[in-house]
């Protein structure tokens, strides 16, 4: 293997190993306190969704191209690169409407009352099954054409024209009006949603920052402890997820705009593309165990039960 091929594999392979157990530990933490606490809130739906979907892109993206850096070539048949290259298609499509549906929600739960999104506050969480249903069934819809299109080898070992090289399978286009329409399809979609989300955290961003002047002028003795609110840094968590998948989603969706202008992709350029689309999945579970208290008290409660045993051990040793 050359410097490139290692260090590509060592990137996955990180993006793999941190995004499966976080993934799995936000699912885990959530079902443990649907089961004790018999209730959710919207939020933590959305989130325990978002995890899902993460751990779907991690099985069917990062881990493939990781065998495939270590030179793993022929993994899939026909039907394992269809149903591999959907999913991750599906799930990739989920991840941002989630999270435009997770940044939606906090607008809507923080808005003041005299705000036109004031009338969702009640309706959201009393569709949010439905809302959720609806998007998984988007996101099928607009995956088919994977099914259509994608193989396991080529004919001739040759690339031909309007086809996606994943390196361990192909989508391979019948003719340039297919392969354009279906990617500016792709890319006006994502841009729609990455747009709304931009605009729901600025919306929470602007209430933030006026809650914040309003209290600081009516109780200074305060010191700013309003900001520790629970509203406000669940809003300040989802901003956070907003603006990184902005940034790596932007930056793969650049590339893939770049990508239909072009006969040959650069291999360098295609493995940032790839890189970006998948680094989201590993750094969102991360930011989520950082900021919401359900999830760190369950981290936090793991950590405690190991307490005992080892002061019994030290005591016994005395």
């Amino acid at each position: 293997m050359d410097t490139r091929a290692i260090l590509k594999a060592s990137c996955f392979l990180i993006l793999t190993v941190i995004s499966i157990p976080s993934n799995l530990f936000i699912c885990c933490a959530f079902l443990h306190t649907r089961l004790i606490e018999a209730k959710l809130t919207p939020a933590d739906v959305i989130l325990c969704h978002l995890a899902l979907v993460n751990l779907a892109s991690t099985f069917t993206r990062s881990f493939s191209q990781m065998l495939t850096s270590f030179g793993y070539w022929s993994i899939y048949d026909d039907f394992g690169c269809k149903m591999v290259l959907f999913f991750f298609r599906m799930s990739k499509t989920l991840s941002i409407k989630l999270t435009c549906l997770l940044s939606t929600y906090q607008a809507v739960l923080i808005a003041p009352a005299t705000s036109i999104l004031d009338s969702l506050k009640l309706k959201i969480p009393k569709y949010l099954q439905h809302i959720i249903f609806s998007l998984y069934a988007f996101s099928f819809v607009f995956s088919v054409h994977l099914i259509l299109y994608s193989s396991s080898s080529l004919i001739n070992n040759t690339i031909p024209l309007y086809t996606f090289n994943y390196e361990y399978c192909y989508v391979t286009y019948p003719d340039y009006t297919v392969f354009i329409s279906v990617g500016l399809s792709l890319f006006f979609r994502d841009f729609a949603f990455i747009l709304l989300m931009a605009v729901m955290s600025c919306y929470i961003l602007m209430l933030l920052y006026h809650h914040g002047t309003k209290v600081k002028s009516l109780r200074s003795s305060d010191h700013g402890n309003s900001g520790s609110r629970p509203e406000a840094k669940a809003s300040r968590a989802v901003v956070t997820l907003v603006v990184l998948y902005t940034v790596f989603f932007g930056v793969d969706n650049v590339i893939w705009l770049y990508s239909l202008t072009t006969v040959r992709v650069a291999p360098l350029i295609s493995d940032v593309r790839i890189f970006f689309s998948v680094l989201y999945v590993s750094v969102c579970p991360v930011v989520v165990i950082a900021t919401n208290p359900k999830v760190r008290g369950k981290l936090n409660v793991s950590k405690l039960k190991r307490l005992p045993s080892s002061t019994d051990t030290s005591s016994s040793t005395i």
